[in-house]
């Protein structure tokens, strides 16, 4: 019994070494949890099994000999999700500032292996000064392990990065190599910090504008789900895991519902305004037709002019890429192709089906866009679905245009149904465009304005409809708005067991 009561004693006195004076002021006085509040919220409860407790530094030098870290100042175990299993470590900011040490790293490395032995996701809740100064070496070769199995694992099991509270330096770059990033609006994540800035540059920045979370949410597009408070992005993580299967060899979860499969959603038929030019929310068209009306976005702040995100029909999930015609009029620019062909190879990578809702004219064109390589970078949204070998549909709402028409699922790319909506307007480019470059002597020439409109009609109504299209077989139907859920859950009920053939390869090259 004494051996048992000093483990218990060993055990809880590294659980409450911060005390609950430090805890508050660390945490609690900020609006934060503490380190174990965070595993409580986020997993079910009861459900946490620590591992490696006991585990601490062994270094001597830099008065290390005299420095207590508990737990080496990260937290790691696992546990379930709507009692789904997850592996989760937790840094402890308390404990050395929650600095990436030796053991710190070999904690975290195993935690992965075992997650990607056992087939289960990956948590991480990120709160770190980054690499600990005082083990020299020892930490960086951790950081490399570390960045190796970000990317070994990568396809293998979900990895998903949960920022509260500051991440600074090396400790930065394994959020960047996981699939989704969560942070509160407090939170910030930078490579190198204000001080170092200051000293390198003279410039003076706060963490807000250097790394902040609204900042990386709106600009670099870091950031997948953004939360005011850690109740919140702990739910929505949470909520995140609900869509996505344990492992690259499950398909995503389905869950029991009551919405009629044959819904039809009369709404529909009168969102897309008749006038071609005017925008309107995509927002309206994917929430009614998802099951409980319930869609999960990511990134819905960077490059708005394209959604992504997720939702569920007759209880399966399924991904969703959209253009966004209250954005920049729907047009694809490099972020926008870059956010959806990321999205697309994740869902992809574990077997998620996925929706293209297309309404856009055109990639963007222009000198600014060629200087930021819209060649290779708009051309990953192009790779990243002729790749995809996950059942996917297309949508045709109403513009489909150019090259956006190609890279939104077009079945020259391998969609698997195409249908338009009536009113879609297919064609290389607009009629207006098409017609004033094809009869351009003849309106040079002092063309009658009516006559002009003529020819634009004319070209409209035998080149741009959706009727031709689909006489030439380019679509597979037009249906009515009011029956787009219908016509997606059925035809996903065929093609849910797809088989698809690739040349045999190692693996393809992404454009830069």
């Amino acid at each position: 019994m004494d051996k048992i009561k000093t483990l218990r004693e060993r055990k809880k006195k590294i659980r409450e070494s911060a005390g609950p004076d430090r805890m508050k002021k660390v945490f609690h006085d900020k609006g934060m949890l503490t380190p174990r509040e965070r595993i409580e919220r986020l997993l079910d409860p009861g459900s946490f099994f620590e591992l490696d407790i006991l585990a601490t530094h062994h270094y001597r030098e830099f008065g290390m000999d005299k420095k207590d870290i508990p737990a080496d100042g990260v937290i790691t175990g696992f546990g379930e999700i709507n009692g789904r299993k997850v592996c989760v470590y937790v840094q402890d900011f308390t404990a050395l500032g929650g600095t990436y040490g030796e053991m710190h790293g070999k904690k975290i490395c195993a935690l992965m292996d075992t997650a990607a032995e056992a087939g289960v996701p990956v948590i991480g809740i990120c709160h770190s000064g980054g690499l600990r100064l005082h083990e020299t070496l020892g930490p960086m070769e951790m950081f490399g392990q570390l960045f190796r199995r970000n990317t070994l694992y990568s396809g293998v099991v979900p990895q998903i990065s949960i920022i509260l509270g500051v991440v600074a330096g090396g400790q930065a770059y394994s959020p960047g190599l996981t699939d989704f990033i969560l942070m509160t609006r407090s939170s910030a994540i930078y490579i190198a910090g204000p001080a170092f800035v200051k000293a390198q540059t003279g410039r003076d920045i706060s963490d807000d504008e250097l790394g902040g979370a609204v900042m990386h949410s709106r600009v670099s597009g870091l950031v997948d789900i953004l939360r005011d408070t850690e109740e919140e992005i702990l739910d929505a993580a949470r909520q995140l895991v609900d869509y996505l299967p344990l492992n690259c060899h499950e398909k995503p979860p389905a869950f029991p519902n009551d919405d009629d499969p044959m819904r039809k959603i009369p709404e529909l038929d009168n969102v897309v305004p008749p006038e071609s030019p005017k925008p309107y929310d995509m927002h309206r068209i994917l929430e009614p037709i998802f099951d409980g009306q319930e869609f999960f976005e990511t990134k819905p702040d960077f490059a708005k002019n394209m959604i992504t995100g997720y939702g569920r029909l007759d209880g399966r999930v399924v991904g969703v890429v959209a253009n966004q015609p209250n954005h920049l009029g729907g047009v694809i620019d490099i972020k926008a192709a870059e956010k959806a062909a990321r999205f697309i190879r994740f869902c992809d990578a574990f077997n998620i089906p996925f929706i293209m809702f297309q309404d856009s004219p055109a990639y963007l064109i222009g000198k600014e866009m060629e200087e930021g390589g819209m060649i290779y970078r708009g051309a990953k949204l192009l790779h990243a679905f002729s790749e995809a070998t996950v059942p996917k549909i297309t949508i045709i709402i109403r513009k489909a245009y150019a090259g956006a028409y190609i890279a939104m699922g077009s079945q020259y790319l391998g969609a698997d149904f195409v249908f338009a909506w009536p009113g879609a307007e297919i064609s290389s480019v607009d009629a207006k465009t098409a017609a004033s470059i094809i009869f351009r002597k003849e309106i040079a020439g002092g063309m009658e304005k009516e006559k002009i409109e003529a020819l634009y009609k004319d070209y409209y109504d035998n080149y741009v409809d959706a009727y031709r299209a689909a006489s030439l077989r380019h679509i597979n139907d037009i249906i009515e708005p009011n029956e787009t859920r219908v016509a997606l859950i059925k035809s996903f009920s065929l093609i849910k067991e797809k088989r698809a053939v690739r040349p045999e390869k190692k693996h393809g090259n992404i454009p830069l």
